[in-house]
Order: structure tokens, then C-alpha cells, then sequence
């Protein structure tokens, strides 16, 4: 019998032969995991959306219309990460009046849309956004109902929002990276 009184030999493991127990419990977590992994995957790509994307939401997640907990691109296709955007206008100056979020996010969703299309793309690719926010809680909600001018509701990307303490610009307020996943050139 091996066990944890023969530890001074080469192996240090307290059971090198696995039991039927840790067997049978294995199997049991896998055929679970099975289980909510069907669930989680049964939301297709809603019409109109690339047959690589599927948006996933599952069940033990709470449900918001403002974004889906997982995308999953399948291959093949091109990522395209896109650098921080913020309200910059061509002339590399923050629009609209100082503290203007509205103005500053909108534009940086201009230059997302001006990437994406660059590289051969739109919003519909976009599975990732990170939102930054100078003042979380102040704008959290306009940027819910700027996505929707974007976006989809149906197919809303994976979405992360975090307040910082500055962004690389005192006028700034807002500044957005985002993951798209396009189909093969």
C-alpha cells in the first residue's frame, strides 16, 4: 500500500495510484461542467452577426442587456486589439467642453469605428470592450446608452468598466479598448 507512510521515498505524492473514488468524483465534475457547458453555450450569433461569434450567457450568471459574460471566436479569423481610445479629435485635442462625456465618449467610439474599419471591420466584430472611467459612477449609465447606438442589443460584447485615478490627459475623462474578432482576409 502506498501512502502518506512512505513519503521518504522519490515520490512525495500521499497517493500515487488514484482511488476509485477520486475517479468516479472526476467523472461526476466533468459530466456537470458537460452539462452547464451546454446551457451556457445554446445562444448562437443572432442573425446578421459572423458565424465565428457566438455570445454566451451562462446560467450561472446574472442576466444585463448591457453586455454578454463570454464570447467565443472560433478560427479561422483576425484579432484586432485596439489601442485606448479616448474623445481625441484627427488634431490629437479632447472634444467637446471640458467634462463633456457624452462628447468625449462618442468620440472615441468614432475612432473605434474608424479602426475596425481600417482594418476591414465594424461593430459587429467588436467581442471585447474595457471602459475607463475618471468618474465611474457618474457615467456609467450614458456609456450603457451610447453602446446601444453601436452595438446590437441582441449580441452586446463582453464588457468591463473600472474607474482610474487618471488617464494621460487631465482633460480626459473616458478612454475604451476593445478586441474584435474579423473573418479571414
Amino acid at each position: 500500500m502506498r501512502g502518506y507512510e512512505q513519503s521518504n521515498e522519490a515520490s512525495t505524492a500521499p497517493n500515487d495510484n488514484p482511488s476509485r473514488r477520486h475517479l468516479v468524483t472526476g467523472a461526476a465534475v466533468v459530466a456537470a461542467l458537460g452539462g452547464a457547458t451546454a446551457e451556457a453555450l445554446a445562444q448562437g450569433a443572432p442573425s446578421g452577426s459572423p458565424g465565428n461569434l457566438r455570445f454566451l450567457n451562462p446560467p450561472t450568471s446574472f442576466k444585463n442587456p448591457g453586455f454578454n459574460h463570454a464570447v467565443e471566436a472560433t478560427g479561422p479569423g483576425r484579432i484586432v486589439y485596439i489601442a485606448g481610445q479616448q474623445g481625441r479629435d484627427v488634431d490629437n485635442k479632447i472634444v467637446g467642453a471640458p467634462g463633456d462625456f457624452r462628447a468625449q465618449a462618442e468620440q472615441a467610439f468614432l475612432n473605434i469605428k474608424g479602426a475596425l474599419g481600417a482594418a476591414g471591420g465594424g461593430f459587429e466584430h467588436v467581442v471585447k470592450l474595457c471602459h475607463y472611467f475618471i468618474d465611474l459612477q457618474a457615467h456609467f449609465r450614458m456609456m450603457r446608452d451610447i453602446r446601444l447606438e453601436y452595438f446590437d442589443p441582441a449580441r452586446m460584447p463582453a464588457s468591463t468598466m473600472i474607474q482610474v485615478g487618471a488617464l494621460t490627459d487631465e482633460k480626459a475623462i473616458y478612454e475604451v479598448d476593445v478586441v474584435a474578432v474579423l473573418p479571414p482576409a
